[in-house]
């Protein structure tokens, strides 16, 4: 069983959640004064979660997790939800990095992934987990105002006896609701990657996974290479060799898919350009014709 099913067997399963994405990560600046039970030297590995409620109507929070030195288990820490995440600071928009920033109402945390893949990860499932529930935000919002319409308009068939009668007391307070009523702010993702918060980007999830396997591999080497047994440092080093090779070739696809992706989406800006420009001068001949 790898850490994220470990997480989410131990941590979010009980609590009746479904964890959408971890990712481990380490402070870029520390803190001053730790009150964590870590023990002298903070012996300690972290892990920002992204998950979901099972009921209805569905939650997403966003939660860190810790696991100390010498234990299998997991603590959960902190939790938020969306709504309380106010922004997402990819720091770079222009290269893979593994450091981002997440704001909060009451929080800010500066981090630096294990691997830029890692981040990549996180931050395009997170961006479109986020996308996904203010849209069913919205879509159940606008059912509830059409079902308090139908029942308003039912009662008022009921009630009214004539052209004078003032509307029903439900209608008024739906609409008091509705007026009252403030959506909530939406997070802003900064300084990202627009392959990351873009639509086409399942090629690039499918790229940043196996690099991030990859990276795991390759440190699970390098650790075991380090201390190698009997007989097995011949097998070590070849293994090694070829996942450097994998990852290499792997680099290789990933840059052309991205070059072929930048050079679709500037053909798609020209396009919609043509079109505008096409459409401009369609309505300069018709008013040219309206007025000879």
């Amino acid at each position: 069983m790898n850490i994220q099913s470990a997480i989410n067997k131990e941590v979010f399963i009980p609590r009746n959640e479904r964890m959408l994405v971890s990712v481990e990560v380490q402070r870029r600046k520390r803190k001053r004064m730790s009150f964590l039970p870590t023990g002298a030297k903070g012996d300690y590995t972290t892990f920002i979660c992204v998950s979901v409620t099972n009921t209805r109507p569905h939650q997403l929070l966003i939660t860190k997790v810790k696991r100390f030195g010498g234990s299998s288990s997991f603590t959960r820490r902190s939790q938020w939800t969306v709504e309380q995440l106010r922004q997402v600071n990819g720091i770079n928009p222009n290269k893979d990095s593994p450091e981002f920033d997440l704001v909060f109402d009451n929080a800010v945390d500066q981090w630096v992934a294990s691997s830029s893949a890692e981040k990549c990860i996180f931050v395009q499932i997170l961006y479109h987990a986020c996308q996904t529930y203010w849209e069913g935000k919205a879509g159940n919002l606008g059912k509830s105002g059409k079902l308090g319409k139908r029942r308003a308009s039912h009662g008022a068939h009921q009630v009214s006896t004539g052209p004078g009668d003032s509307p029903p007391a439900s209608s008024r307070t739906l609409k008091a609701r509705r007026k009252s009523y403030v959506p909530p702010k939406q997070a802003e993702f900064i300084n990202c990657q627009s392959k990351l918060t873009g639509d086409a980007c399942t090629m690039n999830l499918v790229i940043y996974r196996c690099k991030a396997f990859l990276n795991r591999m390759k440190n699970m080497m390098v650790a075991n290479q380090r201390s190698p047994g009997r007989g097995q440092s011949g097998r070590v080093a070849g293994s090694t060799n070829v996942v450097q090779r994998m990852n290499v070739a792997l680099g290789e696809r990933g840059d052309r898919l991205t070059r072929a992706e930048d050079k679709t989406v500037e053909l798609m800006h020209k396009a919609q350009q043509f079109a505008d420009t096409a459409h401009k001068d369609q309505e300069v001949q018709k008013e040219e014709q309206r007025c000879p």
